[in-house]
């Protein structure tokens, strides 16, 4: 699959530091065109620069993921607060997906009012936490487990997702910018995201202003995309100005009171 295949030529890439287009159509069994598309999605996320031939490796300081570990401990009091506002536009009966991130993980403990919620996660800390709760029906996506995310990714979660007809999902990121819209550091993850994307259902990001005007590895969707963006204090003005040309809500203590 696709997404198997860029985390491959990734890691092929970090190994070698080059590789031929020739070399990357023999390894994976794919034409040309293929692995063209593949290369121009790694480019535009500033991973590898085209030459003649082939592509090399483009160093870059926050190419690799950051460890869950070091993420969940920071900015918490404003990562709570953005649960508190998102956990505010669930309603009685709704099926929600709850995104693996640091932010999403705090809403389990504003959720418990709501009867009949049906939580669907990848998110390892989503599922131990809305399990010790004992009041959701909950559904994990199974999958191989990423570590760096402490969630589940790969073809299972893709087929599971497909099964399901989420109300609400409540997306993550590691940056946000208005040039390249959403992003996340992992390619494995970025394939979920978009297919949550797809669905027709309300799709909200919960992200606290740290993490504006960053750009990760790869953009999952545009700002535009989003019915809405959740955060602890209102952003810039360029920010205001874009959500409000695109018909995206934007939702902060201020706006929630």
């Amino acid at each position: 699959m696709k997404i198997n295949r860029i985390q491959k030529i990734r890691e092929l890439l970090e190994d070698t530091h080059n590789v031929s287009i020739n070399t990357l159509c023999e390894t994976f069994n794919v034409s040309k065109y293929t692995i063209r598309r593949d290369i121009n999605e790694l480019e535009k996320a500033g991973f590898l620069k085209k030459v003649y031939g082939g592509v090399v490796l483009k160093k870059q300081e926050h190419s690799s993921p950051e460890p869950f570990s070091l993420r969940e401990n920071r900015n918490v009091q404003q990562k709570k607060e953005i649960a508190r506002i998102a956990a505010s536009l669930v309603q009685d009966g709704d099926i929600i997906y709850i995104d693996s991130g640091t932010t999403t993980m705090h809403m389990l403990p504003f959720l418990v009012k709501h009867q009949h919620l049906t939580i669907v996660t990848a998110s390892v800390y989503v599922i131990n936490a809305a399990a010790a709760l004992n009041q959701f029906n909950l559904i994990a996506t199974g999958g191989t487990l990423y570590m760096p995310s402490m969630a589940f990714v790969g073809p299972s979660v893709l087929n599971c997702l497909k099964d399901y007809n989420i109300s609400k999902a409540f997306m993550a990121s590691t940056g946000v910018s208005i040039e390249h819209g959403v992003t996340n550091a992992s390619p494995l993850e970025s394939e979920i995201k978009r297919s949550l994307i797809q669905k027709p259902a309300k799709k909200y990001l919960l992200a606290d202003t740290s993490k504006l005007d960053i750009a990760s590895l790869i953009s999952y969707c545009d700002l535009r995309d989003l019915d809405g963006v959740v955060m602890e204090k209102t952003p810039p003005s360029r920010y205001i100005d874009y959500f409000k040309q695109n018909n995206v809500a934007l939702l902060t203590k201020d706006t929630t009171r």
